[in-house]
């Protein structure tokens, strides 16, 4: 009986950093896995405000124009890979040629279109951009997974796009019904 490889992987989930994360770009994040495969994992950091840029300075910068209803969504830093890159993910009600479903209802554009439309106010209901994202290579996520480094909980929409960003490490490690005081780094001990 052959399995399906794709059981197991984490695409559509929160990566969230455990509480002694030793790496301080990601320290308290709470990261969306956008695609992880045996190949390795993409995913964005999902509750670290970037200030020192706004939505409407990118566009000037990028020369895109604002309609009246341009709705201003927050830019967030993604990641430490590439964070001259924008990302988009989204609500699906938006969908480009160049977007990718992640899972229902969420999905990943990586283009200056999604940009446009939110700026002409024919963008998706819900949004967040990111600058950057965060990579791991073949099997680096696993590794960390087992040393205790972060813990997965399916994504929840209503976290990823209505809880302020400084809440969201808390909202996510509460999903799991545990108290942070209580995690520990030392794996199979009690």
């Amino acid at each position: 009986m052959t399995m399906q490889k794709s059981q197991g992987y984490l695409t559509g989930q929160f990566l969230i950093a455990m509480p002694q994360m030793k790496d301080p770009r990601f320290a308290r994040t709470v990261v969306y896995l956008c695609a992880h495969s045996a190949e390795g994992a993409m995913g964005l950091v999902v509750n670290r405000p970037f200030d020192g840029l706004t939505f409407r300075e990118l566009l000037e910068q990028l020369g895109i124009e604002m309609g009246p209803e341009c709705e201003a969504i927050r830019v967030h830093t993604g990641g430490p890979v590439e964070g001259g890159r924008g990302f988009v993910l989204h609500s699906d009600d938006y969908m480009h040629d160049s977007s990718m479903r992640v899972q229902d209802g969420i999905a990943l554009t990586a283009t200056v279109d999604v940009l446009r439309a939110i700026a002409l106010g024919a963008g998706p209901e819900k949004s967040i951009l990111a600058l950057g994202y965060a990579g791991w290579s073949a099997g680096q996520l696993d590794a960390e997974i087992k040393e205790n480094s972060w813990l997965n909980v399916p994504a929840d929409p209503a976290l990823l796009f209505g809880t302020e960003p400084d809440l969201k490490w808390d909202a996510a490690i509460h999903k799991l019904g545990i108290d942070p005081s209580l995690l520990s780094m030392d794996a199979g001990h009690a």
